[in-house]
């Protein structure tokens, strides 16, 4: 089971000007249109995968009592369809949220790390090894959706979400002839960018396809002059870490997800 407290002290520092922008960020690049305020909480509730698209994403502390908050929530997702699940960051308020939380019997699960990497240039960027297309995005939520094997549902979700987001992207995909094989998209916030929707066909993984995706993706951003990268990953995530360690990204804070005692994981 995991335990927050054994995440290093320093990916839950909350004094990181840096990663805090990151993580503003990574709100705005994936924000659904299914979402709403309440006290300073972000309420997120799209039936796609992505859970940072379908959890409270705590961005205010408030000033309604705890308690209210939490039953209110709870409701409110109860009439959503979808689990009650809080996305726990350093900067979630009030302060001592993740603390309420497990003493309520919302279980920690599915810590994901924010790697980032800073000073992109161009000349800094490896050369990609691999041809990649640049697509629409409409055209490239069909394409992770046939990656993932993703339900219709889910997939029409992901597709609404992607399409809906005010930022500007680039959405590239490899393909084998004219099937698609691998896939990644960056979403571009003034001087930093976010890697997102990293995904390979099950049967071409080991080819190097998503290292040649990631230089290409930091190339595009590099040009559109971002300046800091940055990713989200699960922290067990090994073989994705090595991908991207190996380009420089390196841990800048840690986040994970509080379920409540009814909630269902994927």
């Amino acid at each position: 089971m995991f335990d927050p407290a054994a995440v290093p002290v320093d990916l839950r520092s909350t004094d990181d000007a840096l990663g805090a922008r990151l993580e503003d960020a990574g709100l705005s690049s994936s924000q659904p249109p299914q979402q709403t305020i309440y006290d300073g909480w972000l309420l997120r509730y799209s039936p796609g995968k992505a859970k940072r698209a379908r959890s409270v994403n705590a961005i205010g502390a408030g000033r309604l009592p705890i308690d209210v908050k939490l039953a209110t929530v709870e409701a409110f997702y109860r009439r959503a369809k979808l689990p009650c699940v809080y996305r726990i960051t350093p900067y979630s308020q009030p302060a001592a949220l993740d603390h309420t939380l497990d003493a309520a019997g919302y279980e920690a699960r599915e810590e994901t790390r924010v790697m980032c990497l800073e000073a992109v240039t161009r000349d800094r960027v490896v050369r990609p090894t691999v041809d990649s297309q640049l697509v629409a995005v409409d055209e490239f939520a069909a394409i992770v959706a046939l990656l993932r094997g993703s339900p219709s549902t889910e997939a029409a979700a992901e597709a609404q979400r992607l399409a809906s987001c005010p930022l500007p992207s680039r959405s590239l995909v490899v393909r084998d002839g004219a099937t698609p094989i691998a896939c990644g998209q960056i979403v571009i916030d003034g001087d930093c960018f976010g890697v997102f929707n990293m995904v390979t066909a099950s049967d071409q993984r080991g080819r190097g396809l998503a290292t040649a995706i990631v230089a290409a993706l930091l190339d595009h951003g590099a040009q559109l002059g971002g300046g800091v990268a940055y990713l989200q990953v699960d922290a067990a995530n090994a073989p994705a870490r090595r991908v991207y360690a190996k380009f420089g990204f390196r841990d800048r804070y840690a986040y994970w997800y509080r379920w409540a005692p009814e909630g269902e994981s994927e």
